[in-house]
């Protein structure tokens, strides 16, 4: 490799670069070095179009060496069932942030789904319960398969139901990951009835309506909205946001684009309602779960430092292990 290569990644080379548990440990750290103010604040970007939206997320830190990240996402619910294309399709840039040189280019739809399982597993160990055993995940796809794995790395999962307007996918989940995780997981075709057994719930769907209400979740229970990355998505209820000890990615971004965003709007909260972004309580700035009665959600919108972190992994494992296509697009 010269000094002016860049390297292409694609999807295939993150699954073999990146594990969860690593990308884990790396959006932790990423989170905790963003509340010390160790980093600049991150960017987001977002543009609609008639079939969804695209959005460009961008940010920088100093790790082995000073990178800077921007990623471009397509997010297009309909997209498999019209296109036979996935719904999360889009390419990020890493450079040296400082003298320019792009560094690697890479498929973001892997580092995305990874990232974001990571973000509710590194939530899910500081505000679930410690001895939370009986998980529900509320969106089967690609997204709900990661976050159950995330959550698996952080606490010892005994059940887990699945559910999805889709019932076959949730039973196609069940099955794969009963096996590969040896977990009872069980397919169930109503939200409530699973919801009210668990001390995790996930949403990751890209649902614009409230699927999941005050009387769905029990005492204690530790609740992972994941899917309203936009401000048309919404999964979360106000009541459930307002009645929540109420923890953020960024505050400011879910206040724009999260299900604190709907909250705000409806005037069932004002901003004052945020108790911590989660950098905050990985840091200590904040307490997390302080008895194991209240019902925290964790509002993740998805931060750009996530993707840094994530992204610098892939980028010094492809320099190790010689994987990628290496060009020179200054020749």
């Amino acid at each position: 490799m010269t000094s002016r290569d860049t390297i292409l990644l694609t999807r295939k080379d993150i699954t073999k670069l990146l594990d969860i548990g690593t990308c884990i440990a790396a959006v932790e750290m990423a989170f905790r070095l963003y509340a010390e103010g160790k980093t600049s604040p991150p960017k987001v970007l977002a543009m609609h179009v008639d079939a969804g939206a695209f959005h460009i997320k961008a940010g920088a830190m100093k790790l082995d060496q000073h990178y800077f990240a921007a990623k471009t996402n397509a997010n297009l619910p309909d997209n498999p069932k019209k296109f036979d294309l996935p719904t999360i399709q889009g390419i990020l840039i890493v450079f040296d942030a400082d003298n320019g040189k792009v560094l690697a280019v890479m498929d973001s739809m892997e580092l995305t789904i990874l990232r974001t399982g990571a973000a509710t597993g590194v939530a899910a160990k500081y505000l679930s319960k410690p001895d939370s055993s009986t998980v529900t995940i509320c969106g089967c796809g690609n997204q709900g398969i990661i976050s159950l794995k995330a959550i698996a790395h952080v606490r010892k999962i005994q059940s887990v139901y699945a559910f999805d307007v889709d019932h076959d996918l949730a039973v196609e989940f069940s099955s794969r990951l009963s096996k590969e995780l040896g977990v009872n997981i069980s397919a169930v075709k109503e939200l409530e009835e699973a919801t009210l057994q668990s001390d995790i719930c996930v949403t990751c769907t890209p649902s614009k309506q409230p699927l999941l209400f005050k009387r769905h979740v029990r005492p204690g229970c530790f609740v992972a909205a994941v899917g309203t990355d936009n401000e048309e998505k919404n999964e979360i209820d106000a009541e459930l946001i307002a009645s929540s000890k109420l923890v953020t990615d960024i505050s400011e971004q879910c206040a724009t684009i999260g299900d604190l965003h709907h909250a705000l709007k409806k005037g069932k909260v004002t901003m004052s309602h945020i108790h911590a972004e989660l950098g905050e309580v990985i840091a200590g700035k904040k307490e997390g779960r302080t008895n194991n009665e209240e019902v925290i959600v964790f509002d993740s919108t998805g931060m750009a430092l996530q993707d840094v972190a994530s992204a610098a992994i892939v980028y010094q494992r492809s320099l190790e292990e010689s994987v990628g296509l290496r060009l020179d697009f200054s020749n």
